[in-house]
């Protein structure tokens, strides 16, 4: 059976069954709720502190869980959750395409620039994410190479979040509100995500599985539903917070490879998301704090021209 044959099967198989189609649904409905409360966040703390609390574990919460609840395959919850940092990586790309592009092509283009903008970073990632996979199949790396992989994908997020923070960007709270139709289709897409990703789960596709649960559908409602609403500078100045503070899903994800299949799923994602939080999140609000507190002080120190 074909990967496209045993996803469609799949998805009948939810539409029919009541108890699978709850599994489903209620992990998807959760990362929706999350995706509009995000949202909220960047619009009313600013990009920094906005940026960080909406990259915090959250939707990889219902998405481990519904994965590692798909069945009792151990080692293919391990490679879905191995390939997490990778998708986390490109979405790294993908956040700092958003301030490349329009500093790129927005004088030639201003009038459509979000669309422009919304197209080639959403295209750049489904295509390396393609290629992941398709090299993927090729290689057929085990459980611990994926692991493996998984990790060094993890210290690159880590090296390039650092990056994308050194200069600081403005990041200002934005003056409007997002609107409540905007806040709905973002937190519907980042169901449909997590449903999508569950579904990959049970076909028997953990490697599209664990990719797909982090495409990148959040970042972009954010990015478009803060553009449209503030203008480009909030979202843009988000970016960078973004970058570094997704890395806690990495965090989470590499932890409960290890950790769900050793005790109760409650506990293990009670553990797994604090943990996170303290070896991520925390680290990466202090990091950026700092590097604006030291921004600060230089633009201080430079000597004003009358």
């Amino acid at each position: 059976m074909s990967a496209t044959s045993a996803v469609l099967e799949e998805i009948s198989r939810s539409l029919g069954d009541p108890s699978t189609f709850f599994a489903l649904a209620l992990p998807a409905a959760f990362a929706g709720l999350v995706a509009v409360l995000s949202t909220i966040a960047v619009e009313r703390l600013g990009g920094t502190r906005g940026g960080v609390l909406s990259s915090i574990p959250t939707t990889i919460v219902p998405a481990a869980i519904g994965i590692w609840g798909a069945g009792d395959d151990i080692d293919g919850f391990r490679r879905a959750m191995a390939f997490v940092p990778i998708g986390i990586l490109l979405n790294a790309g993908y956040l700092v395409l958003w301030r490349v592009i329009p500093a790129t092509i927005g004088r030639r283009t201003r009038s459509r620039l979000l669309l422009w903008t919304v197209a080639l970073a959403l295209g750049a990632w489904l295509a390396i994410a393609a290629g992941i996979m398709q090299l993927n199949e090729l290689v057929q790396p085990s459980v611990t190479q994926s692991l493996v992989v998984g990790m060094i994908a993890f210290a690159t997020g880590i090296a390039l979040g650092i990056a994308a923070n050194m200069t600081p960007h403005p990041a200002p709270k934005g003056a409007r509100r997002v609107s409540p139709l905007i806040l709905v289709v973002r937190g519907l897409a980042a169901a449909v995500v997590i449903a999508f990703a569950l579904i990959l789960k049970r076909a028997g596709l953990p490697v599209a599985s664990g990719i797909a649960a982090v495409f990148p559908v959040i970042f972009t409602t954010i990015m478009v539903a803060t553009w449209l609403a503030q203008g480009a500078h909030v979202p843009t100045g988000a970016v960078g917070p973004m970058a570094i503070g997704t890395l806690s899903v990495s965090t989470y994800a590499l932890l409960a490879a290890v950790l769900f299949p050793l005790m109760p799923i409650a506990l293990a994602a009670l553990i797994c998301w604090i943990a996170a939080i303290s070896l991520a999140s925390i680290p990466a609000y202090l990091f950026l704090r700092s590097r604006h507190r030291q921004h600060e002080r230089m633009q201080q120190q430079r000597p004003s021209h009358a």
